[in-house]
């Protein structure tokens, strides 16, 4: 069922994205990327992804926090591909510190990338998913969607935002043959991760080495960091027809750690 069928990926230059963009175009989807980065090294993993599938991939570089160009990103992908089938709403930034001293411009960043976005993206491609009868948004939420950690009080409201916009465009689309759901990883080893590291170790006042033992695999009781190409496996999955009732749906996928 996923052969042939049209994705937009954002953020997916990098991390979690581009997990889920190798195992979608492995499973013949075409795919359109989105994120920042050199723009050599993005147009030859376009290019590996393109050639090593034998699919279509594109690439658009919006800023996911500016509405008018997830509209250009969004019309791309249709003129490129014909239609947007799949969405998959991975943008996403971080910041780390406590609430009295978190920066307002960082909070309004991490809403629009990590919320808003998403919002935009479904906004823009749900109608045509409903007129066709078929269509998958997945939302990759976190294990912050169902539980808090201080110091993360903007990221933290804006996945627990991202499960509520989950259920209610689910319930809007349940009867057209559309399914949206959120998956909830715990840990990945992503760029987004390292870098919180130093930032967990400053805001604790611990070493880095004890952010990564005590702090983030301290809670995951497999202590393992979960993996891209498990998110990428499941993001597929998600798109089968096994999956098409599953919808409206939080999915950890934590190594246990909500599960406590």
């Amino acid at each position: 069922m996923t052969q042939g069928k049209n994705a937009i990926i954002t953020g997916s230059t990098s991390g979690i994205g581009l997990g889920i963009a190798e195992s979608m175009a492995a499973a013949g989807m075409n795919v359109m990327l989105n994120g920042f980065g050199d723009a050599g090294e993005i147009e030859e993993l376009r290019s590996r992804l393109a050639s090593g599938n034998n699919v279509k991939v594109g690439y658009n570089g919006a800023d996911m926090t500016k509405p008018e160009e997830i509209e250009a990103l969004v019309a791309q992908a249709e003129s490129d591909f014909g239609q947007v089938d799949v969405v998959v709403n991975n943008a996403g930034i971080q910041n780390v510190q406590p609430v009295e001293e978190f920066p307002t411009a960082k909070w309004d960043a991490i809403l629009a990338i990590n919320l808003s976005s998403a919002f935009h993206t479904t906004r823009l491609t749900l109608g045509g998913m409903k007129q066709r009868g078929w269509g998958r948004i997945i939302n990759i939420a976190s294990a912050h969607g169902l539980v808090a950690s201080p110091f993360k009080s903007a990221y933290v409201a804006a996945k627990h935002g991202v499960l509520g916009l989950t259920k209610t465009v689910a319930l809007e689309a349940a009867e057209h043959g559309v399914t949206v759901n959120a998956i909830c990883p715990g840990y990945v080893l992503t760029p987004l991760v390292e870098k919180q590291i130093p930032d967990t170790a400053k805001s604790r006042g611990i070493s880095e080495d004890a952010v990564i033992h005590d702090v983030m695999l301290g809670g995951q009781p497999t202590k393992k960091f979960v993996k891209t190409e498990e998110l990428g496996g499941f993001a597929v999955f998600l798109c089968s027809d096994a999956a098409a009732s599953i919808t409206g749906a939080a999915l950890p996928v934590d190594g246990g750690w909500t599960a406590q």
